[in-house]
């Protein structure tokens, strides 16, 4: 099977036979999960006890089952995965540094004795390593304070910051008040903005997110375990955070890396919020990891720079140009679906020089028996096309005025 683009047959961009199932999934999303979105596996998920929960493919950015995603729920600790993000995205680009020392304020001092923390003490020197490693391991809300302090330069600030980056990440549902989550009526969320922002900060800062799988640490001489029991359970899981309040109940984000036939690997992240018991939030995140992997199965549909279509050029110093992904792209599917799904390239035409390497030039979409997309990836240009010379482009004008009549 072919793609076709404008009306016209390709020869250049064949289908995987794999892809030609009876698929029922949701889109590709280019930026952000859709958190209302579900996918109908023929096998439905397994109950849970959780009040709300997500379970999505971060390798295809696909949520493939939910319940009660939209559901406003209080995050606990979970809140410390945007402090992460915003922390990370200071040491990415180099305004704080690992091996830095900070002195924590009196504000550490507002930890109370029953919340969890990593016990630094006020003017006395931590490192920024050890500060990480505490809120994250530890979930220490004295040293998410510190961390507040020195990339926001006050906690209001930095909560102003966490508001915005929630903002940008399309986290519509939420509202932070402070950095380690306590009960506040200003400090919310759902467990569909919970899953964009686990599969945005394990896809953004990959340098960073291997503390999440570090089973304990010490400071102080007291050494904690990382409250994610899942770490000791399944080799697989990885990541990410627990969160606990009375009004909260017992949350858990638990990220598993399982590998692919192919050589390459899929990624699933479960959210599952307001459970009763800690034991809950354990046993019903490891049930919907299984089901995600043996009720799916993800297909790599296209490889990183691989030309799928060479469609025409106008106005440009050459006549075409190679199109495709910059990155591998999969698409997962219930397992066993019966071939009925068509795929089609839809490009834009026509295409006009110059033409930036990475420019996105049209969409690959996967399109159901009943007409409607089941999944979706834009398609970029795999390199430059520069403007041509006058002659060239006036050329190219004429043969587009033809074409138009």
């Amino acid at each position: 099977m072919r793609f076709l683009s404008s009306g016209q047959s390709s020869s250049s961009a064949f289908v995987s036979p794999s892809l030609v199932r009876n698929v029922t999934l949701v889109a590709l999303l280019p930026a952000s999960l859709l958190a209302s979105a579900s996918a109908f596996a023929q096998v439905p998920p397994p109950a849970v006890n959780a009040r709300s929960w997500v379970l999505v493919d971060a390798t295809a950015n696909q949520v493939l089952a939910s319940g009660n995603p939209d559901e406003r729920a209080e995050p606990a600790s979970l809140t410390k995965l945007m402090t992460a993000y915003l922390v990370f995205e200071a040491l990415q680009s180099k305004k704080i540094s690992m091996d830095q020392v900070v002195m924590p304020s009196e504000g550490v001092r507002r930890v109370k004795t029953d919340e969890s923390r990593m016990f630094i003490e006020p003017n006395k020197p931590v490192s920024v390593h050890d500060l990480v490693y505490g809120m994250i391991i530890q979930s220490g809300n004295d040293a998410a304070i510190a961390l507040a302090e020195l990339v926001g330069g006050s906690e209001p600030n930095f909560v102003n910051m966490m508001n915005a980056e929630a903002k940008r990440l399309g986290m519509a549902h939420t509202h932070f008040a402070d950095v380690n989550g306590m009960p506040d009526p200003q400090h919310y969320t759902t467990a569909g903005d919970l899953a964009t922002l686990s599969t945005h900060l394990i896809r953004d800062y990959p340098e960073y997110y291997g503390i999440f799988s570090v089973k304990e640490f010490k400071y102080n001489n007291i050494k904690q375990p990382n409250r994610n029991r899942l770490l000791w359970i399944d080799p697989t899981v990885d990541g990410l955070k627990t969160g606990h309040t009375q009004a909260a109940g017992y949350c858990l984000i638990a990220s598993a890396k399982r590998p692919l036939a192919d050589g390459g690997a899929r990624r699933l992240v479960s959210v599952m919020m307001g459970e009763n018991k800690e034991h809950d939030r354990v046993e019903d995140s490891m049930k919907m990891l299984n089901y995600g992997y043996s009720a799916y199965d993800s297909t790599r549909i296209y490889k990183a720079n691989q030309a799928i279509a060479t469609p025409r050029v106008f106005k440009g110093q050459a006549d075409s140009v190679s199109v495709g992904v910059k990155k591998d792209e999969y698409v997962t599917l219930p397992k066993g679906a019966v071939s009925n799904a068509k795929p089609q390239l839809e490009l834009t035409s026509p295409l006009i020089a110059p033409i930036a390497d990475g420019q996105q030039v049209g969409t690959a979409k996967f399109v159901g028996a009943d007409g409607k997309v089941l999944a979706q990836v834009p398609v970029v240009a795999l390199h430059t096309v520069p403007q041509a010379g006058v002659v060239g482009r006036v050329w190219d004008s004429l043969m587009l005025m033809v074409s138009k009549k």
